[in-house]
């Protein structure tokens, strides 16, 4: 594999090296998987189908100055700051699946080498055994210390991710969650149950850990010119545009969501009339392996809002359009029934209680 390097050391937005990742899939003529690390002043990474504004705490990231950029992967809300590090690969090879289990396989192997006990998780996740005695919920627990996402460009596959040697928790909690002082003092502390930082389980630097890691993936190095970084910053102007960041929200009438497992967090949102969907939109933190608008989206426009008519629609399987998901499940959401009046009322009575 080869290490794709800058020609510098300066900090740059993370825009640019989603971009950096597109202009070595699209445009960097190697026959070689090709792998990259990177750095960034605090900043909080939504995914593709993600609504900022139901996903991200803007508030606090103003008060905070935390940047806000959307990503082309799927997956839920990530923060990154200097104290960890990101990961970029990219392989020719075009099936996703096998590509992104194979390489979140290869960092838990490399995670090995260094000692630490360390295995995948769900759809995308990398954990390690063990923690701090004073930190230890449960003896010999698995905590995360990365997650990933995967997308697809002509003739290559792109995944990316965390690692999490040590991070602002109070950033990574408050830009997420509610920017009350209470909240997300019990958030940081419910958090660390659940995530392990690098530093508390290796006896590297993050500087050592960094050149470890190119030492044990990389074989040699491909050293980008400033051309090449004109072309990237080019590419980097879609990243950067309200439009990619903001996104477009339809109007819509009806809500139906669901978390379903081995898939994720799945909103759909429709404009229904006369019982036909006019219009719709999928929003979550799922991953996509395939058209989801001309499969999925498009054939849904105009249908009868009822099984027969949805199934007809539909393609045959979904779940290589959406990681993981079935097609009677996706129908099953979106004929899921509204909660009567009652029911909605209890629960936002339920709400205001606690």
């Amino acid at each position: 594999m080869q290490y794709i390097a800058l020609p510098d050391e300066k900090t740059r937005r993370l825009s640019f090296y989603l971009a950096m990742e597109e202009y070595v899939a699209r445009r960097l003529n190697t026959a070689d998987d090709c792998f990259f690390m990177w750095q960034v002043k605090p900043t909080v990474i939504f995914g593709r189908n993600q609504l900022i504004e139901a996903e991200v705490n803007l508030e606090f990231c103003r008060k905070k100055g935390i940047e806000t950029y959307r990503r082309k992967s799927g997956g839920g809300c990530v923060y990154a700051d200097m104290s960890n590090v990101m990961f970029s690969y990219v392989t020719r090879d075009e099936q996703v699946n096998f590509t992104f289990n194979r390489y979140i396989n290869m960092i838990a192997l490399m995670l090995c080498k260094l000692g630490v006990e360390a295995k995948t998780s769900g759809r995308n996740d990398i954990l390690i055994r063990g923690a701090r005695s004073e930190e230890r919920g449960v003896e010999g627990d698995w905590r995360k210390v990365s997650g990933n996402a995967f997308y697809h460009v002509p003739g290559h596959s792109i995944v990316h991710g965390t690692m999490l040697y040590d991070t602002c928790m109070e950033n990574m909690v408050g830009s997420i969650t509610p920017s009350d002082e209470k909240l997300v003092s019990k958030g940081v502390k419910s958090v660390r149950q659940h995530i392990a930082l690098l530093k508390d389980h290796i006896g590297l630097s993050l500087g050592e850990f960094k050149a470890f890691v190119r030492q044990n993936l990389c074989h040699d190095e491909v050293m980008l010119t400033q051309d090449d970084i004109a072309e990237i910053e080019e590419i980097e102007r879609e990243y950067l545009s309200e439009e990619f960041i903001y996104g477009r929200n339809p109007a819509y009438t009806t809500v139906r969501r669901e978390r379903i497992e081995g898939v994720g967090e799945l909103e759909v949102r429709m404009e229904v009339k006369g019982n036909v969907i006019r219009s719709l939109n999928l929003v979550g933190d799922y991953f996509l392996v395939g058209d989801l608008d001309n499969a999925v989206l498009k054939p849904l426009r105009g249908a009868a809002l009822g099984r027969e008519s949805l199934e007809k629609a539909l393609p045959e399987r979904l779940d290589n359009i959406i990681l993981n998901l079935q097609r009677e499940d996706f129908i099953g959401l979106i004929l899921k029934p509204l909660p009567s009046p009652l029911q909605k009322e209890g629960s936002e009575r339920e709400v205001k209680e606690k």
